[in-house]
């Protein structure tokens, strides 16, 4: 059998792309020369059968061998031109990010601002509904948005973005204008839960996936630029929407708030496109589109990745805390005895400072550290101002001011570099199944965390708040160690930029 070596050489030589040989290409190609004189195949030309028949069947070995390293060649300059495709800039890829920031204004903004809807109809249309039963309808909006991510990855993924946009305005838009005129928590359930949701879910994947597309070393930075927009809804619609409760009534402030809506996702469904339009196959049968369908929005053998399930559960866990304490926030300053206005300024104030909070991780993470070393950073800096900040001083006016700053920038991440991170670990080819899939987990976890959350509050004392304080605490710092676990399954413990 001829050396290892022997064949290697010559397969560099032909697979590899074009260019110049260096000195260790060239020994390997006198070496497998010379070899190949000493086995017979050229240094014989008159070989006996027995000798012929060795041969051969070791050429067919060869051949094997030499398709293998071929294809294994072809493969690693198929990831290559794929990296080398990405623009990473121009005016068609900013416009797509800016068409994402305004439309991820009123997607990622409503998930920021439900605080300003629970603290109100738990007080007018549902005075008489206890909080854990208020709190299904916030619950059930979170899990309808990200089940409904699975739907649209694997469409945007096949067909692209326009289509899932279309669908997700007109079911979240309906949605909104159905909540305006709702008294009762099956009509809230079916209205803001139900359609708003599947809405926010259709619409979330396209936004963000288009970015990606059109992006790999700045990716950080220009989904962190995307989703500002949700930061930037949630500065101004709780702030818009306590002066319209005032001055035009809670039927009339939903409805302007819809209107806004459908401006701003009619602009994205201008600019926020694609690279390019995915080319996809003809199902031959309707059976094999809801095959393919069925296997591409929700794929569980991604969960065998280990460092996927880490990252999608880490994900999981702080966006659950996240939207459990921004939901409740506003409650809490009015159980506290501050103002109505202190208390809707107190989200405008945290999410004001998302604003910073989903740039300057970004940027630090593409630049220094990486995004998987940043999100652990910031996922358990929100859990220490949790417990040091939030918990003990809370009763001071100043102290809640501070905490809802910090806490603010620390979790302005999460949003933004959970697709980056789950972009990092897969191909751009199958990036929208992952995150629907990654979301999908995020849906489960939801539906309990909020309910968990108001029994915990029960009748809005102090001390249940207190306990309500721990609990997402935990649920955080959970979430910071599933990210540390998934970075040490791909860089182990050594510091690196990951």
């Amino acid at each position: 059998m001829l050396p290892r070596e022997a064949i290697l050489g010559p397969a560099r030589a032909l697979f590899k792309k074009k260019s110049s040989n260096n000195v260790r290409d060239e020994e390997m190609q006198e070496f497998a020369q010379t070899e190949y004189k000493g086995s017979g195949y050229l240094g014989n030309p008159f070989p006996e059968d027995s000798l012929l028949k060795r041969n051969n069947e070791e050429l067919k070995s060869y051949d094997t061998g030499l398709s293998q390293i071929k294809s294994r060649f072809d493969e690693e300059e198929s990831e290559d031109d794929e990296i080398d495709e990405f623009p990473d800039g121009g005016l068609q890829a900013w416009l797509a990010v800016l068409g994402a920031f305004i439309g991820l204004i009123p997607v990622f903004g409503m998930l920021n601002s439900v605080g300003a809807i629970e603290s109100y109809i738990s007080k007018h249309q549902l005075k008489d509904v206890s909080s854990s039963t208020v709190s299904w309808i916030f619950s059930l909006y979170l899990a309808f948005s990200f089940l409904s991510c699975i739907f649209s990855g694997g469409y945007f993924d096949r067909n692209g973005s326009t289509t899932p946009m279309i669908a997700g305005t007109i079911v979240y838009v309906g949605g909104l204008f159905a909540l305006a005129n709702c008294y009762k928590t099956y009509q809230f359930i079916l209205a803001f839960s139900l359609c708003s949701g599947i809405g926010t879910g259709v619409l979330m994947t396209p936004l963000v996936s288009v970015v990606a597309t059109w992006f790999n070393k700045k990716r950080g930075i220009a989904t962190s630029v995307a989703t500002m927009g949700g930061s930037l809804g949630g500065v101004i619609f709780p702030i818009m929407l306590r002066s319209l409760y005032n001055e035009v009534g809670y039927p009339w402030a939903i409805r302007i708030l819809a209107f806004v809506f459908l401006a701003c996702l009619l602009f994205s469904l201008k600019f926020a496109r694609e690279r390019e339009k995915p080319v996809a196959k003809p199902f031959e049968s309707k059976k094999d589109m809801i095959r393919w369908y069925a296997s591409a929005s929700l794929n569980w053998r991604y969960f065998l990745d280990w460092k996927f399930l880490f990252t999608a559960l880490g994900a999981s866990l702080a966006e659950c805390s996240l939207t459990a304490s921004a939901t409740y926030l506003t409650s809490y300053a009015l159980a506290r005895g501050y103002s109505q206005s202190m208390s809707y300024y107190l989200i405008t104030a945290n999410n004001g400072l998302g604003i910073l909070g989903r740039f300057i991780p970004a940027y630090v993470a593409d630049k220094w550290l990486g995004r998987f070393n940043v999100s652990i950073i910031t996922i358990a800096m929100a859990a220490f101002f949790n417990f040091v900040v939030w918990l003990p001083f809370g009763g001071q006016s100043g102290a809640l001011w501070a905490y809802a700053c910090l806490y603010g920038f620390a979790t302005g991440s999460i949003l933004t570099l959970t697709p980056v991170c789950i972009g990092q670990i897969s191909s751009v080819h199958d990036f929208g199944k992952r995150y629907s899939t990654a979301y999908f987990l995020q849906a489960i976890l939801t539906i309990p965390v909020l309910p968990i959350g108001g029994v915990i509050i029960g009748n809005g004392s102090i001390a249940n708040y207190n306990k309500f304080i721990v609990y997402v605490s935990v649920l955080m710092a959970a979430g910071a160690f599933c990210y540390f676990i998934s970075r040490n399954l791909c860089v182990g413990l050594r510091f690196a930029k990951f």
